[in-house]
């Protein structure tokens, strides 16, 4: 049994991607027999003390540029600091190189234990959109990847995100780590449910889930459905999540015309109406160019839903045209062009979305079990190296 520490700073009821995967390593790993604890900003989760691991959550604030989310400074809340001083660890896992990194660091170097961190977003493109300014952007970049130099280990979810921060300028060793899913159906009685819910009736359902944010090219998806409502096509779009460009995107759909065909369901913390929104689409459309390996993809395959992806992207390399998924050009009329193709012939996309589910999505036990091969090995070098350095020590004096 090993004492893991995950470290995130997105954390329920904030289910971004980076949040998904370390509530899914903290769930999973406890799940197979190990001892986890959580550190996460505080947020209002709801149901406290219902995990199966322990949460340690220190005193946070909002992110003016992203209300949504909090942060703050862990080693400053000595409430938080008690808590973690009571819980032993054999290892840290740092989800992100900001508050969760630098706690993890702190941590990492006080005990003397390894120090894993993996590497999820284009952090660049965030910068660049608050900062306006690519030098300040490659400076606060610049601190991203002396974080990463500190280290026992990197990790990166998909080869394509390795590349990422090598571009960078991190010259280190990387371990791509891919993302799991959870494996489930979704229930007759939820697709039902959800139908009724959002007023479907018997309208193909084109499916958005993630940021309300134009980095995640929505102006491509909202004129690709113009063009579809222009041709006459029959479907609706629904586009689940909040962000920072809400109201701006709803301003869009005015002036589009597009209110009886597009709604803005806000975020959907719900797993079961998520699953059976899934379920009920025909398509998964997602031309992102911002996102590296992106988890609602793998939620969307799950429930053998094929997804619809921007050629070339880093979010499509899973993806094999026609096969797994459908991918088009970064282009309003290719993206029009490939959802024509879907509402016209249904039963094809069934038949790709049921090999979505079988060749896209990973368990999150089987990677958890090669996660956890990974952690012994870094436990084992971190202990020899220390053994090695008190004998040199003994010797010495």
């Amino acid at each position: 049994m090993l004492r893991i520490g995950q470290f995130t700073d997105t954390f329920l009821p904030i289910v971004d991607g980076v949040g998904r995967v370390a509530l899914a390593y903290a769930e999973t790993l406890s799940h197979i027999g190990h001892e986890v604890t959580v550190s996460a900003p505080m947020y209002n989760t709801g149901h406290r003390g219902g995990y199966p691991f322990e949460l340690v959550d220190y005193t946070a604030m909002r992110v003016p540029t992203a209300p949504q989310y909090r942060t703050g400074t862990a080693s400053l809340d000595l409430r938080y600091r008690r808590r973690m001083d009571m819980i032993p660890l054999d290892i840290v896992h740092a989800h992100s190189p900001f508050g969760a990194g630098r706690e993890a660091l702190r941590i990492s170097k006080e005990r003397g234990i390894p120090l894993v961190a993996s590497f999820h977003s284009k952090y660049y493109d965030d910068f660049y959109k608050v900062l306006h300014s690519d030098s300040l952007a490659k400076m606060v970049v610049a601190n991203v990847v002396r974080f990463y130099r500190k280290c026992d280990e990197v990790w990166a979810v998909s080869e394509t995100t390795a590349k990422v921060l090598e571009s960078y300028g991190y010259e280190g060793p990387i371990r791509v780590v891919p993302n799991g899913a959870t494996m489930r159906l979704a229930s007759d009685e939820a697709v039902r449910q959800v139908e009724e819910r959002f007023q479907l009736g018997q309208k193909p359902l084109l499916l958005y889930v993630g940021q309300i944010n134009w980095k995640k090219n929505l102006a491509c998806v909202l004129d690709a459905a113009a063009l579809l409502a222009k041709q006459g096509e029959d479907f609706a779009l629904l586009m689940a999540g909040q962000g920072p460009d809400t109201e701006q995107v709803q301003s869009k759909i005015d002036e589009l015309h597009l209110n009886d065909r597009v709604r803005l369901i806000g975020h959907i913390s719900e797993t079961h109406v998520l699953d059976a929104l899934y379920a009920r689409a025909i398509a998964f459309t997602f031309p992102s160019l911002y996102d590296n390996a992106p988890m609602v993809v793998r939620e969307a395959a799950v429930m053998g839903t094929p997804a619809v992806l921007v050629a070339g992207s880093d979010a499509a390399e899973i993806i094999h045209d026609g096969a797994n998924g459908f991918l088009c050009r970064d282009d309003a009329n290719d993206l029009s062009r490939v959802l024509t193709d879907i509402l016209n012939n249904p039963d094809r996309a069934k038949e790709v979305g049921a090999a979505a589910r079988e060749t896209i999505p990973l368990p999150w036990e089987d990677v958890m079990q090669q996660v956890t091969g990974y952690y012994e090995h870094l436990i084992a070098l971190h202990a020899g190296r220390r053994k090695r350095t008190a004998s040199i020590n003994t010797n010495n004096s």
